[in-house]
C-alpha cells in the first residue's frame, strides 16, 4: 500500500455533480438543471470577447484593475476592497485556505450549496451543518451552532436550491452575534435578481467580519468563462491576494466582465424578464399542485408530497428531454430545482409536469 497519503479531510470529500446537459437519445433539450440566464450575455461583452482575441498572445493583467473599476463604479465600491477570481468557487475556497485548517469549524446551513462542505474538507477544517426552518436560513440555530473554534459561516442569500432570503436586519444580527474570529460569507451568486439589494456592502462597511462573493455566470451569462469577485475588508482583501494567482483570469475573461458589467441595461432586462417568468411558472405550478416558497433568484424549488414522487416526475421530464436539478442531495428529497428559462421553455415545463400529474391519476 502506498505511504503517500493525501490531507486530511480531503478523502471525506463527495464529489460535486452538476446538472445533467444531456440525454442520450433524445433532442431538442430543455436544459434548466443549472440556473443559467436563459437570454445569455449582452452583446457587448460577446463584442469585447471578440476584440480581446486578436491579443491571445499576451498575457493578461495581474491587478485586474480595469474591472474591479468597473465594479466599483456600477456598485459604488472601493476597487482597492474588490478581489476578482475564477468564479466566485475560486474565491470561496481561498476563504477557506486562508481562514480555516485543523481543529476549526466551518458553518453552513443544511440546504447550503454543497460546496462549502467541500472547501471545509479540502483544509482540514471540520464541516458543521446547522438546521434551516421551513427552508430558510435560521439565524438563531446559527448563532446556537457557533463554538470557540468556528472560523467560517457560509451563508448564500438569496439561498441556493431553495431560493428564499434574509433581510438585512436578520445578516445584521448574524454578523454581530458570530464569535470575534469568525467570518461572515454572504454568497451573492444571485444577488442581481433582487431589485435593490445590495449583497451585503451596507453591512461590511460598517464591519470588520463580512465578506461577499459576486459571480458573472448567473445574469451576466458567462458562466463559461468563470469570473466572479469578492468585496471585503480591505484587510481581509490582502490576505487572499496573497493566495490568489497572478493570471487566474484570461484577458478575454477580463474584457468580457468589464463589458458586461457596465451594460447596465442589459443586467435590468434580465431581471426583469427572469422576474416576470419566474412569478409566471411559479404560479402555474401552485394552480396543478406543485408549491414553492416564494424565490428571490432565478430558479424555484417545486416540491412534491414525497420523494417519490418527486424522483418520478424527474424520471419522466427528463425523457421528455427536460433536464431539471432533483435536489435529494440537498435534503430536499421532495423537491427539484427549476431553472427559469425563457417562456416557451417555462411553458414546457408546465405542461410536462402536468402530463405527468395527470398520469399519476
Amino acid at each position: 500500500m502506498s505511504e503517500i497519503k493525501p490531507q486530511p479531510g480531503i478523502m471525506d470529500i463527495a464529489l460535486y455533480v452538476g446538472g445533467k446537459s444531456h440525454v442520450d437519445g433524445v433532442e431538442n433539450i430543455v436544459k434548466l438543471s443549472s440556473n443559467e440566464n436563459p437570454l445569455g450575455p449582452s452583446e457587448a461583452a460577446k463584442e469585447a470577447l471578440v476584440r480581446a482575441s486578436h491579443s491571445l498572445h499576451r498575457y493578461p493583467s495581474t491587478d485586474h484593475a480595469s474591472l474591479r473599476e468597473a465594479i466599483g463604479e456600477v456598485w459604488g465600491l472601493d476597487p482597492a476592497r474588490i478581489i476578482c477570481g475564477n468564479g466566485s468557487g475560486e474565491l470561496l475556497m481561498m476563504i477557506a485556505q486562508a481562514y480555516a485548517g485543523p481543529g476549526d469549524e466551518v458553518l453552513f446551513t443544511e440546504h447550503g450549496f454543497a460546496m462549502y462542505p467541500i472547501y471545509a474538507n479540502a483544509n482540514g477544517a471540520t464541516p458543521v451543518v446547522v438546521p434551516e426552518r421551513n427552508r430558510m436560513v435560521d439565524v438563531d440555530a446559527l448563532l446556537a451552532a457557533c463554538t470557540e473554534r468556528t472560523r467560517i459561516v457560509y451563508i448564500a442569500n438569496p439561498a441556493n436550491p431553495t431560493g428564499t432570503m434574509l433581510g438585512e436586519a436578520a445578516l445584521a444580527r448574524l454578523a454581530d452575534g458570530i464569535p470575534k474570529e469568525a467570518l461572515l460569507v454572504l454568497d451573492g451568486a444571485y444577488a442581481e435578481y433582487v431589485e435593490g439589494y445590495d449583497a451585503g456592502a451596507a453591512l461590511i462597511a460598517d464591519r470588520e467580519n463580512v465578506v461577499m462573493t459576486r459571480t458573472f455566470s448567473k445574469i451576466y451569462g458567462l458562466g463559461g468563462l468563470r469570473i466572479g469577485w469578492a468585496y471585503g475588508p480591505q484587510a481581509v482583501v490582502d490576505v487572499l491576494m496573497r493566495l490568489r494567482g497572478p493570471f487566474n483570469l484570461s484577458a478575454p475573461a477580463l474584457a468580457a466582465a468589464e463589458a458586461a458589467m457596465r451594460d447596465r441595461d442589459h443586467t435590468a432586462h434580465c431581471r426583469a424578464e427572469n422576474a416576470k417568468h419566474r412569478d409566471w411558472l411559479a404560479h402555474a405550478l401552485a394552480e396543478i399542485g406543485v408549491p414553492s416558497d416564494v424565490s428571490e433568484a432565478n430558479f424555484i424549488l417545486a416540491r412534491f408530497a414525497s420523494e417519490e414522487e418527486a424522483k418520478a416526475c424527474n424520471d419522466y421530464l427528463t425523457s421528455q428531454g427536460i433536464l431539471l436539478r432533483y435536489v435529494g442531495g440537498y435534503g430536499l428529497p421532495y423537491g427539484i430545482r427549476i431553472t427559469v428559462g425563457d417562456e416557451a421553455s417555462c411553458r414546457r415545463v408546465v405542461h410536462a409536469i402536468s402530463q405527468f400529474k395527470e398520469q399519476q391519476t
